[in-house]
């Protein structure tokens, strides 16, 4: 059955009408939800593990990313019934029958830009296991018909909140597929289903996409990824679950005997993982960080309450993929003596030689990685790094013209000449751009098993200072008590705090939090937006905005244009800023005594 088979249309709901809970689990006061993805190409064997480990009501699987988009357009421009992550499919090969089995629901966004072919993929792959199982999807996000973009646009996506989800759920569905809605959606959409919360219920709302949040991006909540990692057992990580209440707290846990770790350091640096300010905004709440607060209630089992909801903007983000052009890269070995004068060389040669040709490229970019080491016991150690990289709208700029000086130099430059590996023809490259658009004009619709077609309507209720997807500051909170002035010592920064960094398009976020009230006191005084940008010479020019998240410890640095163009631009070494925080971490920095 295709999403687009004639079916009537359901009428709008009113948003004053309260939806009927639908229990999705055996206990009314409690909703189960797990993850088991993060991301397209994430643990494989996680949704057998998770739908095997423990009791669970809903399953989860975030699939999509600002880069996910950019493969799935183009993979739907080689074949139109293309454009889902057909991972997905492989895993509920094996795990539907168990699924249906345990009674647990499943809700993914692997629908990519056609949740309806995958939703019609699920029914054929039930049929030839031999599973009864009732399919939904929820579509409106491709906004790419609507055109006026600009060139070369591949996809248009709205990112949609729960209530597809919701209406979804409460209609039967054993498997939802969605397409582009915010990652916490897949959470807090089961849990409007579960409990039927009005839309006007922001704070149960807000707390459901905190919980979302921290489970979206699956081992990086129990362990993964996370600063003090020597702490725990990360030979294979569990995934997270949320147990969620009727309030919108939640604990988050795993399931026993699994590795890794849920403790309040590991949801903390979740929390702040690619988000900016204390107001976290989404279609359907807008969840004020600051108001969180975290509780170890014993091993593995981490609270989340508090957390207050606002209206929602009255736009929705849209993300925008096109294809920006060509790119191509040489990096250059240069071991031992004279790193410097050796960089110089080649440098002037493949100037040279662009001039020579007289088609240089659009963007030349050079990066010197002094990687090297004197006296090495070991050649790689002997050896620092000159990474090449160019950019242009023609192929032939970065083709032909950069592999062919590359290659020509091998035996007519600096001594020991060699690359890390052949230069190639130039590979295309996108770029992602966000946009606002008004809510209300994005049609929301849950079209379910039978083909009945309900249009979700956009909150009737929102924030009166968000006429664009900015929403307003808040004023930063009063800062603790500094400690008093002592002995200090230069020393990592890491010893004292941990970080986790993540990209938002050509922004980078990098979240630092204190393990303690001590190092907090600390820290919000000493980590200024100056400090921030000595100790990372990379921002120094580019704009900085310092968040302050006193519940969480937490201060929240936003580097505007880090990312040029976005990560699948690979403006920089680190093309998603995954490691910023860990460089951070580790510059040195005088440090209290009382704190080492």
């Amino acid at each position: 059955m295709n999403g687009a088979t004639p079916a009537h249309d359901t009428p709008p709901h009113a948003n004053t009408a309260p939806p009927p809970p639908s229990p999705l689990g055996a206990d009314p006061a409690v909703l189960r939800i797990g993850n088991a993805s993060g991301f397209y190409g994430d643990r494989f064997d996680a949704l057998r593990e998770m739908l095997t480990g423990g009791p669970l009501d809903v399953l989860t699987g975030d699939y999509l990313a600002e880069l996910t988009m950019l493969i799935l357009g183009r993979d739907r421009l080689k074949d139109p019934a293309r454009g889902y992550a057909k991972t997905f499919l492989r895993q509920l090969e094996d795990g539907l029958g168990l699924a249906v089995e345990r009674g647990v629901r499943i809700v993914a966004n692997a629908g990519g830009l056609n949740p309806a072919g995958l939703a019609d993929a699920v029914r054929e792959l039930a049929d030839k296991v031999g599973v009864s199982v009732s399919v939904a999807h929820v579509e409106g996000d491709d906004l790419l018909a609507r055109g006026g973009w600009g060139e070369g646009v591949l996809t248009a996506n709205a990112y949609l909140g729960g209530g597809g989800i919701a209406a979804c759920l409460r209609a039967g569905a054993d498997v939802v597929v969605t397409g582009r809605v915010t990652d916490a959606a897949l959470v807090s959409g089961a849990a409007q289903a579960h409990f039927g919360w009005r839309p006007g219920d922001l704070d149960q709302l807000a707390g459901a996409v905190a919980a979302g949040h921290v489970l979206e991006c699956g081992a990086q909540a129990t362990g993964g990824n996370y600063s003090f990692f020597g702490a725990h057992d990360l030979l294979r990580p569990g995934f997270p679950l949320a147990e969620i209440a009727a309030d919108g707290s939640a604990v988050i846990t795993k399931h026993p005997g699994t590795g890794g770790a849920v403790t309040t350091g590991t949801v903390t640096a979740q929390l702040l993982y690619e988000t900016s300010g204390a107001r976290y905004a989404g279609p359907d709440v807008t969840a004020r960080l600051d108001t969180v607060r975290l509780t170890e209630e014993g091993p593995d089992r981490v609270r989340i309450s508090g957390v207050r909801g606002e209206a929602p903007p009255p736009t929705l983000k849209t993300g925008l993929t096109r294809l920006g052009g060509w790119r191509n890269e040489v990096t250059f070995v240069l071991t031992g003596l004279d790193v410097t004068a050796k960089a110089v060389l080649v440098r002037r040669q493949m100037e040279a030689a662009f001039d020579a040709v007289g088609n240089r490229p659009a963007e030349v970019r050079w990066t010197l990685a002094r990687t090297d080491h004197a006296d090495a016991e070991v050649q790689e150690e002997a050896s620092a790094l000159l990474r090449l990289v160019v950019r242009d709208a023609d192929q032939d700029a970065v083709g032909r013209v950069v592999s062919g000086a590359a290659v020509e130099l091998a035996l007519a430059s600096y001594p020991g000449f060699h690359v890390t590996a052949p230069p190639g023809r130039g590979t295309p490259y996108g770029v992602f751009e966000a946009v606002a658009v008004d809510a209300a004009g994005v049609p929301q619709v849950s079209v379910l098993a039978d083909g009945t077609r309900v249009t979700i309507p956009p909150a009737s209720v929102t924030s009166a200072t968000s006429a664009t997807r900015e929403l307003e500051r808040l004023p930063d909170p009063e800062l603790p008590e500094p400690l008093p002035a002592g002995a200090t010592r230069r020393a990592p920064l890491g010893l004292v705090a941990g970080a986790r960094s993540g990209d938002k398009g050509g922004s980078a976020n990098v979240g630092v939090w204190a393990r303690t009230d001590r190092a907090w006191r600390w820290l919000a005084h000493e980590l200024t937006v100056e400090r921030f940008r000595q100790l990372l010479p990379e921002a120094a020019e580019l704009p900085v905005d310092r968040h302050v998240l006193p519940n969480l410890r937490a201060l929240n640095f936003v580097v505007d244009g880090l990312l040029g163009e976005g990560v699948a631009a690979q403006a920089r070494f680190d093309p998603q800023a995954k490691a910023v925080g860990e460089w951070l971490r580790a510059r040195h920095m005088d440090i209290p005594e009382v704190l080492l």
